[in-house]
């Protein structure tokens, strides 16, 4: 039967080993007798490869092949040392310095906190597979113990290799203390693992107190995060006496309830049947005692009706006498109205006749002063044309009976013939009479066409008089 866990572990071991191994970054070498040469000949050397600071510090390298300048971050540590010298030239946290590269050498670390993240499998006193779950921070305390006891040289991640390093320790210190706890007190209680843990660590890097001993480092804080059981078989096992102890109490609890509230009901049942029996025992009690007061109502009322019907009868009669009496004021009142009211309208008629009487004899003295106005305009017309008549003298009538001769001989008639007849001696004589008898005719035919004067007629004749 194949063991897993066995292979676990192996496969671990071997991913530890290539972890361990720092990353280096191969510099070619550079021939300084071929550096030289181009020198001697009088030319200018090319400048050696730039030795690689890591990708973890951004480092900055300025200058020209023997002159250069390194310039290190202010939040990273560097240590410079130089060919010939037992100790470093630099040493500290953002130094920056003057560099040859034929000489010297340097290296520059993160100064940040770093985290490693555990996953430790254990085993603890019941022999029983966990999966604790951790996390450490640490920093550089001491950079020039640091550098001397730990590999740093991990081109690409200067602290991978000392966060392995660390964290298998960790591990180790995790799985020797869960080893000597129960499950129980693994999953309960994980505050003995953290105080294990954190004097282990301090121990081997901060060395209690001793610098010396120390790894120049210092440990920030210790954490456990979570600790899981590896069998799920027994993580459910171990779940049951409490989920059963939960169902239990939840059980009893649901049962009480139940209890309680079936008695509850019951009683309330037996109050609410009670207080319906009181009820209707006392709303038999209301209905009866309303029932009497009712039927002592019915015969009060019918009692003060009959009072009352008796008091209106008499009441009544007496009001019928009064009306009656009062009814036959009231017709001697009307009949001694109506004629009131008759004489004032003979009265009223006969002033009436009186004023239409005196309106119609009004209305004749207007129409006679009008005829009176009317005949008198008349009289001063006829007057105006008779004396206008009388003014007309004959010799007047006969000038104004020349002047109009042309025109009225224009109207008259032309003769179909003429003759004459001559009567006298002399025709002379004859032209002279013939004048005389037309202006005679004429003036007899004005006179017949002359109106005649119209006689002004008395106030009051009739037209035949």
């Amino acid at each position: 039967m194949r063991n897993e866990y066995l292979d676990q572990v192996q496969e671990q071991q071997q991913r530890l080993e290539v972890d361990l191994k720092a990353r280096k970054m191969a510099a070619p070498m550079v021939n300084v007798a071929q550096q030289a040469a181009p020198r001697r000949r009088g030319g200018i050397a090319p400048p050696p490869p730039e030795m690689p600071g890591g990708n973890a510090v951004d480092v900055r390298i300025t200058g020209f092949w023997r002159w250069r300048t390194v310039v290190v971050p202010p939040n990273a540590y560097v240590v410079h040392t130089r060919r010939g010298h037992d100790k470093p030239l630099h040493i500290g946290l953002g130094v920056s310095f003057r560099f040859n590269p034929a000489t010297d050498s340097f290296l520059v670390v993160p100064g940040a906190m770093q985290t490693i993240l555990i996953n430790a499998h254990c085993i603890c006193r019941e022999l029983q597979g966990l999966l604790v779950q951790g996390y450490v921070q640490w920093i550089v305390e001491d950079f020039a113990t640091a550098y001397k006891k730990l590999d740093f040289t991990d081109a690409e991640e200067p602290m991978r290799v000392v966060n392995v390093q660390l964290r298998e320790q960790a591990e180790a210190a995790i799985k020797d203390k869960v080893a000597t706890m129960s499950i129980d007190a693994v999953l309960s209680d994980k505050q003995p693992i953290i105080e294990e843990l954190t004097a282990r660590l301090r121990q081997v890097a901060e060395g209690s107190g001793d610098s010396n001993k120390g790894l120049g480092l210092r440990i920030v804080t210790v954490q456990i995060k979570e600790a899981v059981v590896s069998s799920a078989q027994l993580w459910e096992n171990l779940q049951k006496p409490f989920r059963a102890e939960r169902e239990r109490v939840a059980r009893l609890a649901s049962l009480g309830t139940e209890e309680a509230i079936s008695q509850r009901e019951l009683q309330v049942e037996q109050e609410r049947n009670r207080s319906r029996l009181e009820a209707d025992s006392e709303l038999a009690t209301l209905r009866s005692l309303k029932e009497a007061e009712s039927f002592d109502r019915e015969q009060a009322e019918r009692l003060r009706r009959q009072h009352r019907e008796e008091e209106d009868a008499r009441k009544l009669a007496v009001e019928r006498q009064q009306s009656t009496l009062q009814y036959t004021e009231l017709e001697k009142a009307r009949l001694e109205v109506e004629a009131e009211l008759a004489r004032r309208k003979h009265e009223l008629e006969a002033d009436q006749r009186q004023r239409a009487a005196l309106s119609a004899i009004a209305v004749l003295d207007a129409e006679r002063a009008a005829a009176n106005r009317q005949a008198g305009a008349e009289l001063e017309l006829l007057e105006s044309r008779q004396r206008v008549l009388n003014e007309l003298s004959p010799a007047n009538v006969q000038a104004r009976l020349v002047e109009l001769l042309p025109s009225i001989a224009e109207k008259l008639p032309q003769p179909q013939e003429l003759r004459s007849i001559s009567i006298g001696t002399g025709a002379g004589t004859q032209e002279g009479q013939a004048v005389t008898t037309l202006v005679a005719q004429m003036l007899a035919l004005v006179k017949a066409l002359r109106p005649e004067p119209e006689v002004p007629k008395k106030q009051g004749e009739s037209p035949t008089q």
